[in-house]
């Protein structure tokens, strides 16, 4: 990724997360929504891990990354207008392939637990939630219900 792609990269991962949490009582306070904002933007210019990025007709569709440990998908972000189009799944089987190359028997992945839209993509990708509790996210300052999943891999 270039230094180039980061504004686009920020710009798509505020976008599916907006997209993600309209409606959801934690999301309406404007400090919240800065904060993930700054969250998104600053991602690119400090990934430690492995990033990728989904192109469709040279515009960037989607990006996803491992970061913290190997055998973790730390994120997936869709731009709404491509979402349904099977961007998510692309970058999911890519994932799982560097995953599995690289030894690892199990893939782990989380989201918020009224993320239906992610959570319906994981399981249909082959994860499975393995645990469901609060967990406190750092950027934005707020407790979360999370779920964690968890794929086999062959």
């Amino acid at each position: 990724m270039t230094v180039a792609d980061h504004q686009m990269v920020g710009d798509v991962g505020f976008a599916a997360w907006l997209s993600s949490s309209q409606g959801e009582a934690e999301f309406g306070d404007r400090d919240v929504v800065e904060a993930a904002r700054k969250a998104f933007l600053d991602y690119p210019a400090s990934a430690k891990g492995h990033v990728a990025v989904a192109e469709i007709a040279g515009r960037l569709a989607g990006w996803g990354a491992c970061e913290d440990a190997p055998d973790y998908i730390s994120d997936l972000w869709i731009d709404p207008a491509y979402q349904g189009r099977g961007v998510g799944s692309a970058l999911l089987r890519h994932f799982l392939t560097r995953i599995a190359t690289a030894g690892f028997k199990v893939a782990k992945i989380d989201t918020r637990a009224t993320n239906a839209g992610a959570i319906r993509l994981y399981e249909r990708n082959g994860f499975s939630i393995v645990w469901r509790g609060v967990e406190r996210d750092l950027s934005l300052g707020i407790d979360l219900d999370k779920v964690k999943l968890e794929k086999h891999l062959g």
